[in-house]
């Protein structure tokens, strides 16, 4: 079998997923200030978009911002202290990179999965598994 055949035979084997090239856009944090309150009115849209819990994006954002926080009836995030958009976007941001983003091939499409006690994010585009400190 020729090179140029095998690798359309392992193209078409490929999941649909990995052939697209679009690029995967996180919402954007929609915050605003109240008083001495930043409030992230988005919150359950940001956490569904990314397919995480919503307890460790809770809880990164706390820690990033050294500040309490509380999750309000209708799902917003409202942070003690007063945090610009661009800066709640930032946080969103790095936390897209740390937790969500594959470190081989740049995809959102991972997943968190256990390998010996260690979490650990799995690409389901490439198969690559990296260990993720802090998840």
């Amino acid at each position: 079998m020729k090179y140029e055949e095998m690798l359309d035979r392992l193209y078409e084997a490929l999941p649909e997923r990995t052939k697209k090239h679009d690029r995967f856009e996180f919402p954007e944090a929609l915050s605003f200030l109240q008083g001495n309150k930043t409030i992230i009115k988005n919150f359950p849209t940001i956490v569904k978009a990314i397919n995480r819990d919503e307890k460790h994006l809770f809880k990164f954002i706390t820690k990033e911002t050294a500040t309490a926080a509380s999750v309000d009836e209708s799902g917003r995030l409202v942070l003690n202290g007063k945090f610009y958009q661009q800066q709640v976007n930032d946080l969103v941001k790095s936390y897209f990179k740390q937790f969500i983003l594959c470190p081989e091939c740049d995809r959102p499409d991972t997943k968190v999965i256990e390998k010996q006690g260690i979490k650990m994010l799995k690409c389901e585009a490439c198969g690559a598994v990296s260990a993720v400190k802090g998840l």
